[in-house]
């Protein structure tokens, strides 16, 4: 297959790329290379997946419309992968337009040119932020979501909904994947797990906010890939379908087994909870299950010391 893969230098999507890269596909990777976190960082991301064959690289923005219908225009595409977004809750609320920007035009942009260029098959990273303090647990792709509590959770709703116009309106088959709390080699060092290793390695404090008391569905970024490959090829007419491990832990727990696997002993704080934390989420893989046939295989104390191998090798 030939497939456009937006974000394709970042955490998920150079795992993505690399996956993608091995099995035979050809793969037209886009990425800004912002400075949401150092370029540096999803350069080297990158690197590996630059030395096989099939990778065409472009630079550049999917709020450039002009880009993106060159793009299309100059390339039969079979399928179009959109990873690429303005991640982070609390980020979002302080940049409300920049989210809206990237996150829902740069969509837009791309579903304009999907239907203007063939309809190739559209996999949309969406999240498990759309869930927002929904009290229905474990989360399945049919609760009411209607309670978001971040810009970024609205902005990941909102390109679901489109991405289910699309296919209304045009007949555009499409599937969003909900991510749930991803982990693992490469992940973006302000991400809950980089930022808890560093600081017991430091022999630094770690700062939690809340009680600790707080619940994550921590799914290690392997198992993510396999949901969108099996996605991918499964080439649904439209479906929502979470992408999570079902191994929710409370965050103190997970300090103390980073703790335990580095040999150190955390020295944990606290701080005031933050607005657009929600106190959960743990999702119902079912779905996953069933269309996919995805059940992820790394459970949460593998992955943390595969993430501490590799942290190793790249501190």
């Amino acid at each position: 297959m030939k497939i456009l893969l937006t974000g394709c230098a970042g955490f998920i999507g150079s795992h993505t790329t690399e996956r993608l890269l091995d099995r035979g596909d050809e793969v037209i990777g886009l990425d800004d290379f912002n400075d949401y976190y150092d370029p540096a960082i999803k350069r080297k991301n990158i690197s590996s997946s630059q030395k096989m064959r099939g990778l065409t690289l472009i630079e550049g923005d999917i709020r450039d419309s002009d880009l993106i219908e060159k793009i299309f225009r100059n390339n039969r595409l079979d399928a179009v992968i959109h990873l690429a977004a303005r991640a982070g809750v609390r980020p979002s609320l302080l940049h409300p337009t920049l989210y809206e920007a990237a996150n829902v035009q740069g969509l837009l942009n791309l579903l304009e040119a999907t239907k203007a260029f063939g309809s190739p098959y559209f996999l949309f990273a969406s999240s498990s932020s759309v869930y927002g303090v929904s009290p229905r647990l474990p989360w399945r792709e049919d609760d009411p979501i209607d309670c978001p509590i971040s810009p970024y959770a609205v902005t990941k709703r909102s390109g679901e909904l489109m991405c289910f116009c699309y296919h209304q309106a045009f007949g555009l088959n499409s599937c969003s994947l909900r991510f749930f709390t991803v982990y693992g080699p490469r992940q973006r060092p302000e991400m809950a797990i980089a930022k808890f290793f560093r600081a017991i390695l430091n022999d630094e404090p770690v700062t939690v906010y809340g009680d600790g008391s707080a619940k994550r569905d921590f799914t290690f970024v392997a198992d993510i890939v396999d949901g969108l490959v099996a996605a991918l090829d499964r080439q649904m007419a439209y479906e929502i379908v979470n992408l999570g491990g079902s191994q929710t832990v409370q965050v103190l727990d997970l300090i103390h087994r980073i703790g335990k696997l580095v040999g150190r002993e955390p020295k944990v704080v606290f701080a005031p909870a933050q607005p657009g934390d929600v106190p959960t989420t743990w999702a119902d893989p079912t779905r996953a299950e069933r269309l996919l046939g995805m059940t992820p295989t790394t459970n949460l104390d593998r992955g943390l010391g595969l993430y501490y191998e590799w942290l190793q090798k790249n501190r």
